[in-house]
């Protein structure tokens, strides 16, 4: 489970850079108009991507807290505590 953690990590990291290759480029104002709403149709996209990984990850957050001398996950979402 971790290695798919990480995976998704790095297609976030990797994304995150693609946008601000985009972004970059749009700022600088060398491209045509159509190459232009090209890239920023591209960053639109991407910013979604990334803005969808990082909902997931927060999803996946979890706590720990010490109950009676011991660390216990708990969901952000929910306080009940986890048989796994």
């Amino acid at each position: 489970m971790a290695r798919k953690t990480t995976s998704k990590a790095i297609d976030f990291e990797k994304s995150l850079k693609q946008l601000e290759t985009l972004v970059d480029k749009l700022e600088k104002g060398d491209l045509s108009l159509e190459d232009s709403l090209k890239n920023f149709e591209d960053g639109v996209k991407l910013t979604r991507e990334c803005r969808q990984a990082l909902q997931k990850a927060e999803q996946k957050i979890s706590v720990l807290s010490k109950q009676d001398n011991n660390w216990v996950e708990k969901d952000l979402d929910n306080d009940s505590t986890t048989d796994d």
